[in-house]
């Protein structure tokens, strides 16, 4: 077998994306795999595990093969199971490779403070929550696959897709062996022809940009399929504000800068810059004035939630216009 360090004794995946953790256990198995192939795997969740249970599986073997030790859902464990465990990880067995998997959070902190303590392997699965993050992640996983996709058929798949990084995932999987060469978007809506998810911030770009009909057509579509007015609107307000934000700050400033001024992030910042041609100071204030009216309609002062949104994506591009 190959020198025990080949692989850390005690790694840590801790954070809310479930694919990511999954990715990260599976990276740690196939590495102690690679010092011995005999190496065997224990998953198990710490919601009811017996306490004592790890030290047993990690006791030495009667042929020295290595084993990998999982242990999910650590933020739900006995104490009596954090006890062991807080234990075990200051003197690890050197064949072993345990991995402690916790969703995110506050629960197990005193598990997760020592494990991190102790100088073990830590992999953070934090959730991919912009949209530019998960373009990122299509563009990652072609990458992976020693392929291409053409930049607009990224941000097409995930607007085919929708917010699952799963299904991102499998999606990009599809595309890799079932197309040759780089993926364009014409091959994406190919196969995903009519899975567009629409959200408010979609309906909000095209308005705030001057595209009337977009806009609207785009807002039946995102209703049509579930999304509630309230947060279209909210999109909205969200566009213009980062718009009257970004606009008082000077465009030679980068936009990381600008970014940590204004408390935003960077590609908020980019994108705003990219919005404010035909913009004046008192065109955002009429559409802003436009939102709100709308808020009120929407909830409670008026009778017709959609023909608000509708007048205030007309009065958008109308004030973006004037």
């Amino acid at each position: 077998m190959a020198a025990a360090d080949t692989f850390p004794t005690v790694t840590l995946v801790t954070g809310p994306e479930e694919l990511l953790r999954d990715r990260a256990v599976a990276r740690v198995v196939a590495q102690v795999r690679r010092t011995d192939a005999s190496t065997g795997v224990q998953d198990m969740s710490a919601v009811g595990l017996e306490p004592g249970r790890v030290t047993e599986l990690a006791s030495p073997s009667l042929f020295g093969e290595p084993t990998v030790i999982v242990v999910r859902d650590v933020g739900d464990a006995a104490d009596a199971v954090v006890d062991e465990l807080k234990t075990y990880v200051g003197s690890a067995a050197p064949d072993v490779a345990l991995v402690l998997v916790h969703s995110g959070g506050v629960k197990g902190k005193g598990l997760l403070d020592a494990v991190r303590k102790s100088g073990a392997a830590v992999v953070e699965c934090k959730v991919v929550k912009w949209e530019s993050d998960k373009v990122a992640f299509v563009h990652t996983e072609f990458s992976h696959a020693h392929r291409t996709i053409a930049p607009d058929a990224a941000s097409a798949l995930v607007d085919a897709v929708g917010s699952d990084l799963r299904e991102l995932a499998s999606a990009c999987s599809q595309l890799v062996a079932d197309t040759d060469g780089t993926v364009d978007r014409s091959m994406v809506e190919r196969y995903h022809a009519g899975r567009v998810e629409v959200s408010g911030f979609k309906v909000a770009d095209a308005a705030v940009e001057g595209r009337c009909e977009e806009a609207l057509r785009l807002l039946r579509h995102a209703l049509a399929t579930g999304v509630d007015p309230v947060p279209v609107n909210a999109a909205f307000a969200s566009g213009l504000r980062n718009l009257a934000r970004v606009a008082g700050v000077s465009r030679s400033s980068r936009p990381d800068e600008v970014a940590r001024e204004l408390g935003m992030a960077p590609f908020q910042v980019k994108k705003a810059r990219g919005q404010l041609g035909g913009w004046t100071p008192d065109g955002v204030a009429a559409a802003i004035t436009a939102v709100a009216f709308a808020d009120e309609q929407i909830k409670g002062g008026g009778t017709d939630p959609v023909y608000a949104l509708e007048r205030a994506i007309v009065a958008i591009v109308a004030a973006r216009s004037a």
